[in-house]
């Protein structure tokens, strides 16, 4: 008697033509969502100019962006098995382009705090459930695939973000990075409607909600993430504002966390954290968001700083990390079939470890140009990662779980994001200052070297309109000391990267303990 054919992964019917159009659309969804955190990055002077704040207000307009969206991630499953997938989704698309026009449209600090807090809430949803479509409508061996575009998203957004709103906002003004949201939310919705399927509210599941635990995580993590923008503008733990969030943060967090420990139905599911995978996938995702945020937020401050670029040109810089995965990620599904998925994470995170150590020697002869190879070099990296990384990550992962391991597995990425750029932007400030000490000691007026450079510069001064000796030495020493500032600014830009290279070999050390992808 013959055996019977066992079904394998490969004889699944592929999805259809609508299934594809809802996962397409739903990527389209997180791609925005990624797009906003950094599409004001580069075009802050020009907002807070057309709103009348200054720049240490100004932070607050990418803060309370993720703050909303950071508070929103961890409850979408929640939420859209109370209203329904398709209702819930096409209800937060809708919200987020009417809160986009009110940024547009906001003419004070207020109306835009608020405008784009509640722009970043229901953004939150559109990344997990971009990854839940992936994870429970596209058959296994598809699945790489929507990875795969899912990862395009998370990476390549944030490069092109900057890109994309200096560019918009040179030649059309500030209000178009908002404008702009529109025309792909309008073709979401049209991608959406037709295709997802309708399901019944659930309200009863209202009654079942862990409110507390959600009331104590909201606060937490508000608070964390001022603490987070504002603590290095503030001097971190010298500001009473500052040490007073950061209590009410780590209390409110740790209650959370019993109370997702203790209740029979979390909003959070942390006991997903007792599955290794998806725990030391989740560490390394982490690493993953706070080199992926921290490297855009440290290489423009570097060309702004130093080289005074604006924002189109700090935006053509950057295309060369977002441009070049476009043609690379296409091809992980393919590596993904034929290299063990822990190697492919390995050889991705040590490309984009290679890319940070490569900028250790930056000097101010190193602008955009000198730029190019390590981005492109960086874009790799960050191209081959990901994708392998969310498939170790959610081995075994029973599909009832997926949404809820989908939302805490995004969290923490956006969350090391913020993490990140806090860290490193401290980072930055204190490895100045220990720069600027050490040559310090040794550019003395008594160092023949100095005395040589002060009276060449009190010449050239003399030469150039100041009569006075004694005030063109002293433009010397002001030169002098404007030339120590910008080399030990440049340097500690140097650690940074050092230290974003360290991270990311720590990463491979976490995924290198996974099991393997079967």
């Amino acid at each position: 008697m013959a055996d019977t054919p066992v079904s394998t992964p490969a004889q699944e019917p592929g999805a259809s033509p609508v299934t594809w159009i809802a996962v397409i659309g739903c990527m389209l969804g997180a791609l925005i969502a990624v797009l906003d955190i950094q599409i004001t990055n580069a075009s802050l002077p020009y907002i807070e100019g057309g709103i009348g704040t200054g720049s240490d207000n100004g932070t607050w307009i990418s803060t309370s962006y993720l703050i909303g969206e950071i508070i929103m991630i961890p409850l979408t499953d929640y939420l859209s098995r109370v209203f329904g997938f398709r209702r819930f989704l096409l209800s937060c698309v809708t919200m987020f382009l009417i809160f986009s026009m009110g940024c547009a449209f906001a003419t004070n600090l207020t109306q835009m705090i608020v405008t784009r807090g509640l722009q970043g809430f229901f953004a939150g949803c559109l990344i997990p459930l971009a990854f839940t479509m992936v994870l429970t409508k596209l058959p296994r061996r598809q699945q790489p695939i929507g990875i795969a575009i899912f990862a395009m998203t998370a990476t390549f957004g944030p490069a092109i973000g900057p890109t994309i709103g200096g560019w918009l906002t040179d030649q059309f003004g500030w209000p178009y990075i908002f404008f702009i949201n529109l025309i792909p939310g309008a073709v979401m919705l049209g991608m959406l409607i037709p295709t997802l399927e309708k399901a019944p509210l659930q309200l009863h599941l209202l009654k079942e909600g862990d409110w507390w635990g959600i009331g104590f995580m909201a606060l937490g993590l508000a608070c964390l993430q001022t603490v987070l923008d504002e603590g290095n503008k503030d001097d971190w733990f010298g500001s009473p504002l500052i040490v007073k969030l950061s209590m009410i943060s780590a209390i409110c967090l740790i209650v959370f966390v019993i109370i997702e420990l203790k209740v029979e139905k979390p909003a959070v599911n942390l006991r997903l954290f007792n599955r290794r995978n998806f725990a030391l996938g989740t560490f390394a995702n982490v690493i993953v968001g706070f080199a992926l945020f921290g490297s855009v937020y440290v290489l423009p401050t570097y060309l702004d700083e130093v080289q005074g670029y604006d924002a189109q040109q700090i935006g053509a810089v950057l295309a060369w990390v977002g441009l070049p995965q476009l043609l690379i990620i296409p091809f992980v599904p393919l590596l993904m079939k034929h290299i063990d998925a822990r190697l492919l994470v390995g050889v991705g995170l040590s490309i984009f470890s290679l890319s940070c150590f490569l900028n250790t020697h930056l000097s101010y002869n190193v602008g955009g140009d000198q730029l190019m190879m390590t981005n492109i070099v960086r874009a790799v990296g960050q191209a081959i990662v990901l994708s392998p990384l969310a498939s170790i990550t959610m081995i075994g992962m029973p599909p009832a779980l997926s949404g809820q391991a989908s939302g805490l597995f995004n969290m923490m990425r956006s969350l090391g994001g913020a993490i990140g750029t806090a860290a490193l932007a401290t980072l930055i400030t204190k490895r100045e200052q220990f720069h600027s000490n050490i040559i310090g000691q040794s550019v003395t007026p008594y160092g023949e070297s100095v005395r040589e450079f002060l009276d060449r510069m009190q010449h050239y001064f003399l030469q150039h309109g100041v009569p006075d000796p004694n005030r063109a030495y002293h433009q010397g020493e002001i030169l002098l000391g404007q030339l120590v500032a910008r080399q030990s600014l440049i340097m500690g830009f140097s650690d940074t990267f050092a230290a974003l290279g360290v991270l990311l070999l720590l990463a491979m050390v976490a995924v290198a303990f996974t099991r393997r992808l079967a």
